[in-house]
C-alpha cells in the first residue's frame, strides 16, 4: 500500500523538498473521534489521527474498538493510534486493523483500512502509564523495539511513531538511534518531557537535533496555539510539520488560520455556526452519546466568550440538539 506520506515530498533536480509544512490533528484520547477530525480535515488538517486504541482492547474486545477507529472517506489520510506494551497484542491489533486476520469477514474491504499505524510512546496519563505503555513504555528500549517490529512486519501500511522529549534517563535522539534501522516513516516529537505533562517550555533543540537520528517526516508538537505559535516553532526546530492537539479544541479553525495567516480568535455567532455542525454531525454518527460527547467540545467552544460560564453551566446537561440550539441562540 502507498506511503501516503511520500505524498508530501516532491523530487526537483535530484532534490527533495517538502511541498508544504504538515499540519496534523494530533491523537487525543476521547477528543479526536470521527466528528471532530471530519470537522478539522473541512479546515485544512493535512492529517488527522485517531483516539488512542488500547491494542489489548483489540484483542479481546475488537468489536467496541474497532468502532471507534471507524471513519469516512473525507477524512484520509487516517492514521490508527495504538498503545499498550505487549509486541503480540501489537501484532494482532496490527493485523486486524489492516484485514490481514483472517477471520476477518471484512478483511479485503480497502475503504475501511486507515492509511497509516501510529504507535503511542508519548502518553503521560497515569492510568496508561500503570499499564507499561505510554511515554514509561519509551524508557525500555528493547521492549519499544519488539512492540515497533510487530506492527512493521505485519502491516504494509506506513509506520510512525510519537515521542516524548525525553522520559527520565532516555531522550529522543537516544530512541531514534536504537531504532534507526528499522522502517519508521514518521514521528511526532512532543517537546516537553514525561516530567512536564502538558505545560512548560519546549525543546525545540532537541527536535532539531531529531534529523541528525532520522530520516522521515518530523513533525513537532506541543504549545501550539496560534500561527505565530506554529511559525516560531517550525523555524526553531526545521521540523516537516506540526501536530495541533489542544491548540483545536474548540477552534478547529486553527488549520486554516495556519495556511493563511489569519487569527485564531472569532466572534460569537461563527463560532455557534460552527459548534452546531459539529454537533450534528456527533449526532449523526454516534446518536445519543454523540451529543453526550460533544458536551465537552461545545464548552471549549463558547471558552472566552461573554457569558460563556452560564453557557457551560447548561451545556454540560444538553442531550438533544434542540438543547444546544436554544442555549447557543
Amino acid at each position: 500500500m502507498k506511503n501516503f506520506w511520500s505524498s508530501f515530498v516532491k523530487t526537483t533536480d535530484d532534490k527533495q523538498q517538502l511541498n508544504k509544512p504538515i499540519y496534523a490533528l494530533a491523537p487525543m484520547a476521547g477528543i479526536t473521534d470521527s466528528a471532530f477530525r471530519q470537522i478539522c480535515k473541512e479546515f485544512g488538517a493535512d492529517v488527522v489521527y485517531s483516539e488512542m486504541a488500547s491494542a489489548t482492547a483489540l484483542v479481546y474486545n475488537p468489536k467496541k474498538t474497532l468502532e471507534m477507529l471507524r471513519f469516512s472517506e473525507a477524512e484520509r489520510p487516517y492514521v490508527v493510534q495504538l498503545f499498550g506494551s505487549q509486541p503480540k497484542y501489537f501484532e494482532i491489533a496490527t493485523k486486524l486493523i489492516t484485514k490481514k486476520n483472517p477471520k476477518s469477514e471484512i478483511r479485503n474491504l480497502k475503504s475501511e483500512i486507515p492509511d497509516g499505524i501510529d504507535i503511542n510512546f508519548g502518553c503521560p496519563v497515569k492510568k496508561i502509564i500503570k499499564q507499561g505503555a505510554g511515554s514509561v513504555l519509551m524508557q525500555d528500549l528493547k521492549l519499544s523495539r519488539e512492540v515497533i517490529k510487530s506492527v512493521i512486519e505485519n502491516t504494509d501500511l506506513p509506520v510512525s511513531i510519537k515521542l516524548r522529549s525525553r522520559v527520565k534517563n532516555v531522550d529522543c535522539l537516544k530512541f531514534l538511534d536504537y531504532m534507526s534501522d528499522l522502517d519508521i516513516k514518521a514521528v511526532m516529537i512532543h517537546g516537553r518531557s514525561l516530567a512536564q505533562g502538558f505545560s512548560g517550555e519546549i525543546d525545540v533543540k532537541i527536535i532539531k537535533k531529531a534529523r541528525n537520528y532520522f530520516n522521515g517526516i518530523i513533525l513537532a508538537n506541543g504549545g501550539i496555539n496560534s500561527y505565530d505559535d506554529a511559525v516560531q516553532i517550525l523555524d526553531q526546530t526545521e521540523a516537516d510539520g506540526v501536530g495541533i492537539a489542544r491548540g483545536a479544541l474548540g477552534k478547529p479553525w486553527i488549520f486554516k488560520a495556519l495556511r493563511t495567516g489569519q487569527s485564531i480568535e472569532r466572534s460569537a455567532k461563527p463560532i455557534f455556526k460552527i459548534a452546531l455542525k459539529h454537533a450534528e454531525l456527533a449526532k449523526k454518527l454516534q446518536g445519543k452519546q454523540g451529543i453526550i460527547e460533544m458536551r465537552k467540545h461545545l464548552c471549549w467552544y463558547v471558552h472566552g466568550l461573554p457569558g460563556a460560564c452560564e453557557m457551560r453551566r447548561k451545556l454540560v446537561q444538553v442531550k438533544t440538539i434542540k438543547d444546544i440550539e436554544k442555549i447557543l441562540k
